[in-house]
């Protein structure tokens, strides 16, 4: 087999590396706050435009359906090409469709602007990842991805608040295009920094790379029809069944995907996804312990600060503040979590995943139980203890995952990451949103009262608690495996 392109070292000062990291950071959490934001922007959009619940679905999912699209790709030619390159030109893309979606006139136009914007993310957030693995080594690489995953944590949940004051300052028929039009200029600050201070990462080879165009379009055809059932999933009446069919089509493509990279990569070719990464224990076991917990955490917002607006009627503002607190803590113990995680390892975010359960189960008692006076008081004492848990999986998980992945291929194990987080995310969404939508359409006779919210909120959270438990067991099943590896070797 050929030689794989050998990266160039960055030789930069440690007040460079800390301008570079700090302007990929500031990047991702802008692309992060666009899926978290416009969450809160929903009930805006529907009054304006009186869209359909599918419609709605699409804003906030068919972002993170092209986003996941082009990750994979986008990560591979990064570690192939020029990281800085692709940085700006997905910046610069990002900035235009935030432009056209705060002028949408219609939702059609909205709608196409997101999913270009989903685009835009995708290209430019493996650039992030690669880069980051690429700075930092070592116990560095760990306070990194500590201080990356603070921010990850900050924009999230911060998100709903930020959309909510947006929305405040703009006034309830144009707010919602003040969530878009915030990008801008800070877009173009980014890119301009980033061309300032992101060094050059091209690579050099002795070959032609090829782009494997035959594993890109069937990688296409599995993420969509895994994805797209899930999407038109909104639990009205009207969601057509046939849609699960598309499933098959999954399983077969995935298949054909599989069987393609195995023999391209045995012609001595660059497979889109080397699978060899799977055969590393603590990559496979961290990329599926994350796709299960971001299946839950941003669900979990959502149906909140729907419960909310919807059944106590806060207004945007106050409801995204409820989050505030779990933005907080978790940025704290994100910043934690890096410093301690070559230490401790896998325990610490076995704990962390005890604390999100603790924190959703107090959130949803709270919720259906305290007088609604007081309800978003109350969960938002809930949403510390939560944030503090959830600092302590997002990125200790990140620095464990990647650990034994070569620095060559970061940014493609990082977007083959993030692809499993954007699916978990679609399809945690999916999934809770129509069984809250499911509860009130079957409960609500006429306006639904808040009894129906109390049930659809109890039955959506219950999902997204059956997902942290999962990715808990996960955890616990990674942390036995390595313990009994150990004891093997010492023996």
């Amino acid at each position: 087999m050929s030689a794989a392109p050998q990266t160039q070292d960055i030789p930069l000062s440690p007040q460079h590396k800390r301008s570079a990291f700090w302007v990929c950071v500031s990047v991702a959490a802008l692309t992060i706050l666009d899926l978290s934001k416009v969450n809160v922007a929903l009930p805006a959009i529907e009054h304006a435009f009186g869209s359909s619940s599918t419609e709605l679905q699409l804003i906030v999912s068919g972002y993170v359906l092209t986003f996941g699209l082009f990750l994979v790709p986008m990560g591979r030619l990064g570690d192939q090409r020029s990281r800085k390159t692709l940085f700006v030109v997905g910046l610069s893309l990002f900035t235009l469709t935030s432009l056209v979606a705060g002028f949408a006139p219609t939702v059609e136009v909205l709608l196409a602007a997101r999913l270009v914007q989903g685009v835009a993310a995708g290209i430019q957030m493996p650039q992030v990842l690669g880069l980051i693995q690429q700075l930092y080594q070592g116990r560095e690489r760990g306070r990194a991805f500590g201080l990356f995953g603070a921010t990850i944590g900050i924009a999230t949940a911060f998100g709903p608040t930020l959309g909510g004051l947006a929305i405040a300052l703009g006034g309830p028929s144009d707010g919602w295009r003040w969530i878009f039009w915030m990008n801008v200029p800070l877009a173009l600050a980014a890119i301009a920094l980033a061309v300032w201070l992101l060094p050059e990462t091209r690579t050099r080879s002795s070959r032609k790379v090829s782009l494997d165009p035959v594993g890109i379009a069937l990688f296409a055809v599995t993420v969509v029809a895994l994805m797209w059932p899930f999407l038109f999933t909104t639990g009205s009446p009207g969601d057509d069944p046939a849609r699960w069919w598309l499933l098959v089509v999954f399983v077969l493509a995935a298949t054909a995907f599989i069987v393609w990279e195995r023999r391209y990569a045995g012609r001595g070719k660059d497979p889109l996804v080397p699978l060899g990464l799977f055969g590393i224990t603590s990559y496979r076991n961290g990329t599926l312990l994350a796709t299960v917990y971001f299946a839950a955490m941003p669900s979990s917002f959502l149906l909140t600060t729907l419960y909310l607006q919807d059944g106590l009627g806060l207004e945007p503002v106050f409801a995204g503040m409820v989050t505030i607190g779990f933005a907080l803590t978790s940025a704290f113990s994100s910043w934690l979590g890096g410093t301690l995680v070559d230490r401790l390892g896998r325990p610490l975010v076995v704990w962390g995943l005890a604390l999100v359960l603790v924190g959703m189960g107090a959130l949803v008692l709270l919720a259906l139980t305290m007088p609604p006076e007081v309800t978003p008081w109350a969960m938002a004492a809930a949403m510390i203890v939560g944030g503090f848990g959830g600092g302590l999986v997002i990125s200790p998980n990140q620095t464990l995952q990647l650990a034994d992945v070569p620095v060559r291929q970061g940014g493609l194990a990082g977007s083959v990451s993030q692809l499993g987080q954007r699916i978990g995310t679609a399809v945690g969404t999916a999934v809770t949103l129509s069984l809250f939508y499911a509860t009130i359409f079957r409960e609500a006779d006429g306006e639904p009262d808040l009894t129906v919210y109390h049930h659809a909120y109890g039955i959506g959270m219950a999902a997204v608690a059956v997902l942290v438990a999962i990715a808990f067991a996960i955890g616990v099943v990674d942390l036995t495996s390595r313990r009994r590896l150990r004891r093997v070797i010492a023996s």
